[in-house]
């Protein structure tokens, strides 16, 4: 592990055992922190999942609504969320999962007086199938893009640069 200053990197795709709270996440205005743990090397067309950890607060979402050519899996570890799937809103709380299997739009967004941390499991590959679908349901959480698209750079071209920052609540101090 390398240290920085806002905690642990690991240095490669081996192993590791490492707490949460000492791990550097990233972090987006209105997305949250997460902390991605797929490896920077991993070979697209191996066997994988894709792992991470989002913590988001009240209002804030993981994204924007979409849907993916690939099964994804979604465990709220503390807080509270809506998850908005094909339209429809569902409330979710500790120890709720969800299963979106391939081809199912969603979005998750922090709801309650808590910070939201869910542990996501989805497709390492990144030339997996993804749409980013205008939704009314999804935008009344400022979660849904204005146009339908493919292309990541129209989804997200106006999201600020994704700084590394130390662990937060629950996982990091207040």
């Amino acid at each position: 592990m390398q240290v920085t200053p806002e905690g642990q990197v690991p240095l490669d795709g081996g192993w590791f055992v490492a707490n949460l709270g000492r791990l550097a996440w990233e972090s987006a205005p209105g997305f949250g922190t997460w902390r991605d743990f797929n490896a920077p090397d991993a070979d697209p067309d191996g066997p994988g999942i894709g792992v991470h950890v989002h913590v988001f607060q009240p209002g804030e979402s993981n994204g924007y609504y979409h849907e993916e050519d690939a099964q994804e899996g979604f465990l709220v570890l503390s807080g509270e969320c809506v998850a908005v799937v094909e339209g429809e809103e569902r409330r979710m709380r500790q120890w709720d999962y969800f299963h979106s299997p391939p081809g199912t739009a969603h979005i998750t967004v922090g709801a309650g007086d808590e910070p939201c941390a869910i542990l996501m499991f989805g497709s390492p590959d990144p030339r997996r199938a993804v749409t980013w679908i205008a939704n009314a349901t999804a935008a009344r959480y400022g979660a849904s893009v204005e146009r339908t698209t493919t292309r990541d750079s129209e989804a997200y071209g106006d999201l600020p640069a994704v700084r590394r920052v130390p662990a937060r609540r629950p996982f990091g101090p207040s």
